[in-house]
């Protein structure tokens, strides 16, 4: 496909490609998720607080480069919501310190499920074993890329 292209070209040509390619699958699995009425934002705050583990209002607007007034609405709506509950922090009873509820962790593994089976059924209808196969080297390669 990119025989003619001249090598200097391709990598930017190859860059482009996996670019799109990346957000158009980021969008078909977003649609297969279960994320309702969970914005961009409040997603990042779930799953740093799934990944990193309970933290403060102001641990979490450090990470995420925001204020702490506009964290505090984003878990506000969270905590409405059922995902995140808070509890006084045993150190300093002033702060509260957030976490993931059960019901928001099931929910997080309901979605990745549901993207799981649906790239699982897609691979299966849309490549022959031996592109499955050609896929399986593609990945090695895209790991490669970002491996530091």
């Amino acid at each position: 496909m990119h025989a003619q292209i001249p090598p200097s070209d391709l990598t930017q040509t190859l860059a482009a490609d996996i670019r799109a390619i990346y957000a158009q699958l980021k969008r078909c699995l977003r649609d297969q998720s279960n994320a309702g009425d969970v914005s961009p934002s409040q997603t990042e705050v779930l799953l740093q607080l799934e990944r990193d583990g309970p933290a403060s209002v102001s641990e979490l607007s450090r990470a995420a480069g925001v204020r702490s007034q506009s964290m505090g609405a984003t878990i506000a709506e969270l905590q409405a919501a059922g995902y995140v509950s808070g509890a006084p922090d045993p150190a300093d009873g002033r702060r509260t310190i957030l976490s993931l509820t059960e019901a928001c962790r099931d929910w997080l593994a309901a979605g990745r499920a549901a993207r799981s089976d649906w790239l699982a059924r897609r691979i299966a209808e849309k490549l022959t074993p031996d592109e499955q196969g050609e896929l399986e080297t593609a990945l090695r390669l895209l790991r490669r890329l970002v491996d530091t």
